[in-house]
């Protein structure tokens, strides 16, 4: 088994683990409950989940969906999510693993930045699953992203001595979140004060990555958004003052940026004679 493999595989069994504690996540955080007591039951007939029922993906295929002990249907989002978030540690492992010619520190600093990214791809999951249900951002997980990543940020440049990346950080945070502060005061309707939080911690991560990622996944979110809006509209399917969740599409933005950002600012500074 190469390292890769290797990697990918103990990446992928950790993203079945958390999707499927972002289950737990999405329903208890926006009713205020606890994410840890009680154990998870099935609403039917309360009976507690037992262990072997509660292994990702593989459980609810063994149960056929239902409840062993009431035969009450389980829904089909609790496998999708736990698949769609291993799939999706698995693909930001394999793209943010540090290179094999890298030195000691820089692996180290490296894998740092690889454990926040994967951080925030279980916060991406969660806000966007919940955004869409409850169209709110809740501060019980947007705002602990700033001491989480702050901190993963500033070990891995202790590491690397790279501190410029982070006074970028601190700079993309201050002006993702004042950008979108401004346009929650001139526009209320359209953009809440969960976006503003959640800017805020994006920023962070993009800059950190670079200028690129920052600025293409500060576009790419209103681009994504905007093309979303217009086309529900030309369907019918929503009016000019229809509210629509940002939420998903900033994190889709986001990732867009720290996958090809710096690919995709640097053809812009080209095309416009500035490379």
């Amino acid at each position: 088994m190469t390292p890769v493999l290797g990697a990918g595989i103990l990446v992928g069994v950790l993203g079945l683990a958390i999707g499927s504690f972002l289950n737990v996540v999405v329903h208890r955080v926006p009713a205020g409950l606890s994410v840890v007591r009680p154990a998870s039951a099935c609403p039917r007939c309360g009976t507690p989940i037992r262990s072997r029922d509660n292994v990702p993906v593989l459980s609810w295929l063994v149960l056929r969906g239902r409840c062993r002990d009431c035969a009450e249907p389980i829904s089909v989002r609790y496998p999708l999510v736990e698949a769609a978030t291993a799939v999706l540690f698995v693909v930001v492992a394999l793209r943010f693993l540090p290179s094999a010619g890298a030195d000691g520190p820089h692996t180290a600093a490296a894998f740092v930045v690889l454990v926040g990214l994967l951080y925030l791809v279980a916060v991406s999951v969660a806000l966007t699953l919940i955004d869409l249900e409850e169209h709110r951002l809740p501060d019980r997980i947007v705002l602990p992203m700033y001491p989480v990543l702050a901190v993963l940020l500033t070990v891995a440049s202790a590491l690397s001595g790279d501190w410029g990346a982070l006074l970028r950080a601190l700079i993309g945070m201050t002006a993702m979140g004042l950008g979108y502060l401004v346009l929650a005061l001139i526009a209320p309707q359209g953009m809440g004060l969960g976006d503003v939080k959640l800017a805020g911690a994006l920023g962070l991560v993009l800059a950190y990555l670079g200028w690129g990622p920052l600025a293409v996944g500060a576009f790419a979110a209103f681009a994504l958004g905007g093309t979303f809006g217009i086309g529900l509209i030309v369907l019918q399917r929503a009016g000019r003052k229809t509210g629509i969740p940002f939420g998903p599409w900033m994190v889709a933005g986001a990732w867009i940026g720290a996958f090809c950002g710096t690919t995709l600012w640097d053809s812009y500074l080209g095309l416009i004679g500035l490379a």
